[in-house]
């Protein structure tokens, strides 16, 4: 089958979301560009890496003088929930970071989860291989998504303060507790 890319250039709207109860949650990676809308599906510790690997490389891009990436004071950022139709166009295998010196933009890519991970790349002209899912933006974009993410990760279900394991909303066996209930 023939690979499919989801390229954005200048997203209108780029975010983390979920879908879902938490304990029960889906996480996304949305763009948005006019009227064309691509979901990717990705899991809670991969939104988590994003946003503190973006949070590192601001911080490197701002270091080095490249980039005005400073933290949006007072801003709250994009609330909205993920934009419909959410239509999963893949699941997400490999998340890569970079960033483009002549524009000035953080590059991220997302490829689809395949059988065989363990397999070297593909060459990204070739017409096989996984979806892609590539998104350009700048470095205040950047900020807002991850501030979004950390939003996103924080509402789901609170840790035990004894394990630190989420909280089920009727409690968990703790293993700290020999496996008593806390509620």
């Amino acid at each position: 089958m023939p690979r499919r890319r989801h390229l954005f250039d200048d997203p209108d709207r780029f975010v983390p979301g979920t879908v879902g109860a938490p304990g029960n949650r889906t996480f996304f990676l949305q763009a948005r560009e006019g009227a064309r809308i691509v979901s990717v599906s990705l899991e809670k510790v991969q939104v988590a890496a994003l946003a503190q690997r973006l949070v590192d490389l601001l911080e490197e891009i701002e270091r080095r003088g490249i980039s005005e990436a400073a933290e949006i004071a007072g801003e709250v950022g994009d609330t909205a929930p993920l934009d419909e139709p959410l239509n999963e166009a893949f699941r997400v295998g490999t998340l890569t970071l970079g960033w483009d010196t002549g524009d000035e933009v953080v590059i991220l890519e997302a490829s689809e989860l395949t059988e065989d991970e363990d397999e070297e790349e593909d060459d990204e002209a070739s017409e096989d291989g996984p979806d892609l899912f590539r998104v350009r933006f700048e470095p205040a974009e950047a900020r807002r998504f991850v501030a979004r993410a950390l939003r996103v990760l924080a509402a789901g279900r609170p840790p035990c303060p004894v394990c630190g394991q989420p909280l089920d909303p009727q409690g968990h066996l703790c293993p700290r507790r020999n496996g008593h209930l806390l509620n």
